[in-house]
């Protein structure tokens, strides 16, 4: 029986952050017990650079799609490109995508982020992939949009920081949820609780690098070496193995991401 390694669920390694290091610290992933790593796309120009990565490092995967930030400066061109990028082999998911009202307080703002968030759910449908999904200060907004236009579709709720009540309905409607660092911040409650509350068959394992590093790194540079403390934190809050954490999390996202 193979070793279970860490699966890395949400990583944006093209980011600007790692451009000292970026080949060093990639090459170095095996070492940490990194077998996998999803390079989720956030910006239009963040495309290009996820296909570059994909293709240099046989460990890494695409995700491709437009963070709500981006929305606005989204064109049936950018949709056609996604589209075209999803038939890439190494393509295993539209993201990350969704809604995001804290820095977009305006409801035009919302109504075209709601717009190309449909839109790419759409793709997603077509193309018979999984989609990431970004959520900030706009939980009733999402959870309503999936629920009613994402039902059959498979997913996972990237970051997840809303109650555990609503948790439990995304893995209702047969949704993954993904915890990163902020699972072990003291302050956490509602993540915390929710890491106890779901079945692990429904947790994916992400840093949303270089974002949200895990104590005792806050405020620090995140790589997919620290995802050890979201494993950790994980396995104490449910009162199992870091083993078993990393083994169910790696068969979770191996079977979403239709990866043998």
């Amino acid at each position: 029986m193979e070793t279970p390694v860490i699966f890395e669920t949400h990583a944006h390694y093209d980011d600007e952050a790692f451009e000292q290091d970026r080949e060093a610290l990639l090459n170095s992933m095996e070492a940490h017990g990194i077998g996998h790593i999803v390079n989720a796309c956030a910006s239009i120009e963040s495309l290009k650079a996820t296909e570059e990565l994909m293709e240099k490092y046989p460990f890494v995967y695409g995700a491709f799609g437009i963070h709500p930030d981006d929305a606005e400066k989204m064109t049936e061109d950018t949709l056609k490109e996604i589209r075209r990028l999803c038939h890439l082999p190494k393509a295993v998911a539209i993201g990350e995508i969704g809604l995001d009202y804290y820095w977009h307080k305006e409801e035009h703002e919302h109504e075209i982020q709601k717009k190309m968030f449909l839109a790419q759910m759409e793709i997603a449908r077509e193309e018979k992939l999984p989609f990431m999904v970004h959520s900030r200060d706009a939980a009733k907004d999402t959870f309503d949009l999936i629920a009613a236009r994402g039902k059959g579709q498979r997913g996972v709720i990237h970051c997840y920081s809303y109650s555990p009540e609503m948790a439990q309905e995304y893995v209702k409607l047969g949704y993954h949820i993904g915890l990163g660092g902020v699972v072990t911040f003291k302050n956490a409650k509602k993540v915390k609780e929710t890491a106890r509350q779901i079945p692990l068959e429904r947790i994916l394992l992400e840093t949303d690098s270089p974002y949200m590093a895990p104590t005792p790194f806050r405020g620090k540079r995140n790589n997919s070496a620290y995802i050890d403390y979201v494993a950790q934190e994980i396995a104490d809050l449910k009162g199992i193995s870091k083993e078993e954490v990393i083994a169910v999390t790696e068969e979770n996202a191996k079977k979403l991401f239709a990866i043998i």
